[in-house]
């Protein structure tokens, strides 16, 4: 199942609409680097509300992704995570170490640009 992913200005917005295969978490992490980097996006928001299951594989390769993404020059940000699934994901010992989470979209655009205005503070700051 293809994702689709829209350009909101600077960001790119990937909306997860059902349960992924491997093969779509795969297909998915590929695209969403060349979507980065044919944009110049600044930032990637992974929204996985419709997700009511990440396993290792899910967990490892959004890990991956954020990685991607930032040896791009963007920054990352999941949203929609489920409390079950944040619940089970801690029973289970999963973690989405290097990558921040927003409670929705709207939040996670929040975190980009706040962090795009400190970036160019300290830009002013050091001239």
């Amino acid at each position: 199942m293809k994702v689709p992913v829209l350009r909101q200005g600077p960001y790119l917005i990937a909306t997860i609409q059902s349960a992924l295969s491997d093969a779509d978490l795969l297909e998915l992490r590929n695209s969403l680097g060349e979507e980065t980097r044919r944009t110049r996006a600044r930032g990637v928001v992974l929204d996985v509300t419709s997700m009511d299951v990440l396993d290792s594989f899910a967990t490892r390769t959004l890990q991956e992704m954020g990685q991607m993404i930032r040896l791009l020059g963007a920054r990352t940000v999941i949203v929609g995570l489920q409390p079950e699934v944040a619940l089970a994901m801690v029973q289970l010992g999963l973690h989405l170490d290097g990558l921040v989470t927003a409670l929705d979209l709207e939040e996670g655009l929040a975190w980009l640009r706040s962090q795009e205005a400190r970036e160019v503070r300290e830009r002013r700051r050091q001239r």
